[in-house]
């Protein structure tokens, strides 16, 4: 996503409104769906992964969000691991990205929509997972 969007949610307890970029609610759509068993990782476009070559943390990867002013869709592309049911994952996915959204934005959300891009058939942890320590190589 290159384009920055803001969105504004009303809140009608304290008068004021509530304004956000776009890409909040996609990383937290990302780092919910981490969260689930079966989960890799995620997929994205061959732009999104030059960027990350070259020292930029995504975490938007593989994610298209869609907001209006009460409501947002989610579009993801995900990796699952070999051995776990693919049904059970997105669906673990779906219900984790919609209660997180809904409760940390207050924005209803109407879709989840997962593609799965690939299997993998590691054991160790996935790539994405934050790095404490910096290594010279």
């Amino acid at each position: 996503m290159s384009e920055y969007k803001n969105i504004t949610v009303d809140s009608e307890e304290n008068g004021g409104k509530v304004v956000f970029a776009e890409d909040v609610v996609a990383t937290i759509a990302t780092l919910a769906a981490a969260e689930v068993d079966g989960v890799y990782g995620m997929s994205g476009s061959a732009f999104e992964g030059l960027g990350e070559k070259l020292g930029k943390k995504n975490y938007t990867k593989g994610i298209k969000v869609e907001v209006g002013t009460v409501e947002c869709a989610v579009d993801m592309n995900i990796i699952v691991r070999y051995g776990f049911k693919i049904q059970d994952v997105c669906r673990s996915v779906q219900n984790a990205v919609k209660n997180a959204i809904e409760t940390m934005t207050g924005l209803k959300v109407v879709q989840v929509n997962i593609a799965v891009n690939s299997i993998v058939f590691a054991k160790e942890p996935a790539p994405e997972q934050p790095k404490t320590e910096n290594r010279v190589k």
